[in-house]
């Protein structure tokens, strides 16, 4: 038992002491399941767009900021993060949420089976919107493809 009270000396009249000892085996067993849950649902929540990236043998870019993510998926619709967007509304909706922070960094995944002038066209409107950092996202060379 965690807490009690235990009877010390001998015989019939004695002193009760409380017992000051933590059990933390419970404690360190809830950690270690919610560090578990967190490592593997961590990877699945980047993007919610199903895109089928290219493979390309680059090393991977490092950020300090959270980047904007634009997707292209197979049949062309473009969205911001998750939500979809046409590509009148792109760049404002851009500015709206970088808060008018033009050197944010924007990722565009584009899918492998859409034509290359597309993923194109929607670097250019970005580009003209005044955004600097925006780069492409490919998928490294050795490693499985992302389905979220």
């Amino acid at each position: 038992m965690a807490g009690g009270v235990i009877k010390r000396g001998g015989g019939g009249t004695g002193r009760y002491r409380p017992l000051a000892e933590i059990n933390v085996t419970p404690l360190v067993d809830v950690m270690l399941v919610l560090l578990i849950v967190f490592m593997v649902t961590a990877p699945l929540m980047t993007s919610g767009v199903n895109v089928d990236l290219p493979k390309a043998d680059a090393k991977q870019l490092n950020s300090d900021s959270e980047p904007l993510t634009v997707s292209i998926n197979g049949e062309g619709k473009i969205f911001l993060q998750d939500q979809e967007v046409s590509t009148s509304e792109l760049v404002s909706k851009l500015q709206a949420i970088s808060s008018g922070d033009l050197a944010r960094r924007i990722f565009v995944r584009g899918d492998r089976g859409i034509p290359y002038g597309e993923v194109m066209q929607v670097m250019a409107t970005i580009a003209q919107g005044g955004f600097t950092k925006v780069a492409l996202l490919a998928e490294q060379a050795g490693s499985p493809p992302s389905t979220p």
